[in-house]
């Protein structure tokens, strides 16, 4: 697989953004089904702010050659990561340390503070929830005597192993089977970009790479997968979706492509950049709303290639790995076609 950026830290925006003091539109039409007795992975509940992008292409942007970047699809799910563990490639999934209460209650203070100081000063050791034994902080996290330092929104990134018992990670750990060491996995057809795939990949092919986890019970699964009765969970490798004929880089030359153009009906875009920062545009910098009805991810055929004969009895009869070699090389119009007969 061609790698692109690995997502290890907050995108900055592509634009200058603004914050304006009025109630987001962030998935304020979108229900989140909640299922008894099971884990529902999503984004918090609507912020009471907006961030807009303005018209000005941001610094950032310009110091990492947004204009010859790869631009590829930002696709809406929950951020994971392949690593060693326990001397085998693992499954990580997204964990922030966050302040404690009298921690963040400092924080907040000096964001809006009028005397605001340069700089807050964290004690890391004192200022954070614990984090699990197995936590790692993410790649690009800046350290300071061996200490992670806190973003600007100040959180830790990392990341934490998802075993296989863990009903907390219970839809992370449904696309991976440690046993034969693969991974379930959406992308393009190798044969035709027109076509997506869904396949059973090493995940030794993953190591070192970043992936988003979308599905059925992941921020109220907009694009439709599975059911409440059947959950379908996929992997996206970051970058996998790169888009083509992308209008220049002008906001109202975004908004229509996004509006008018059946490419555009996706969550937003990530610039991959030689430097390997990445930089994003959502539609809701661009006041468009999201989740849409149509998504061009379920615009496009898919078909089912395991390639798994020496495992074909090897799988329990629940497992998605079981479900998808029943249905092996059959193809289907749209993503949310996909249904399990069982």
């Amino acid at each position: 697989m061609k790698r692109l950026g690995s997502v290890q830290r907050k995108m900055p925006c592509v634009f200058v953004t603004e914050v304006k003091e009025e109630p987001s539109s962030k998935r304020e039409h979108q229900h989140v089904p909640s299922f008894s007795g099971q884990h529902l992975l999503g984004k918090p509940p609507n912020q009471p702010f907006k961030v807009l992008a303005t018209e000005t292409v941001s610094h950032k942007a310009l110091d990492a050659d947004i204009y010859s970047a790869i631009p590829t699809e930002k696709v809406d799910g929950t951020c994971c990561y392949v690593t060693t563990y326990k001397d085998q490639p693992y499954l990580w999934a997204r964990l922030d340390r966050k302040p404690n209460k009298q921690a963040e209650k400092r924080f907040k203070n000096f964001l809006h503070s009028k005397e605001n100081p340069k700089e807050f000063f964290w004690n890391v050791e004192e200022d954070f929830k614990p984090a699990p034994e197995c936590w790692i902080p993410a790649k690009e996290t800046e350290q300071i005597n061996g200490n992670p330092v806190p973003d600007e929104n100040g959180h830790i990134p990392g990341w934490v192993p998802v075993e296989k018992n863990n009903k907390q990670y219970c839809w992370h750990s449904s696309v991976v089977n440690y046993e034969f060491e693969i991974a379930l996995v959406l992308k393009h057809h190798p044969d035709d970009s027109g076509l997506l795939e869904i396949s059973a990949v090493p995940l030794s092919d993953l190591l070192e790479q970043t992936l988003e986890l979308i599905g059925t019970n992941i921020n109220g699964n907009p694009y439709g997968l599975g059911s409440k009765k059947h959950p379908l969970h996929l992997l996206i490798p970051h970058g996998a979706f790169q888009i083509r004929n992308l209008p220049s880089l002008k906001h109202n030359d975004l908004v229509s492509w996004f509006e008018d153009c059946k490419e555009g009906k996706i969550e937003g875009i990530v610039w991959h950049c030689s430097d390997g920062c990445l930089i994003k545009v959502h539609r809701h910098h661009l006041g468009l709303c999201w989740p849409i009805p149509d998504t061009y991810m379920n615009s496009r055929p898919v078909i089912i290639n395991m390639n798994l004969n020496k495992c074909d009895s090897a799988f329990d009869i629940k497992c998605l790995f079981n479900h998808f070699l029943k249905i092996d090389n059959q193809k289907f119009v749209r993503l949310k076609d996909i249904i399990f007969d069982v």
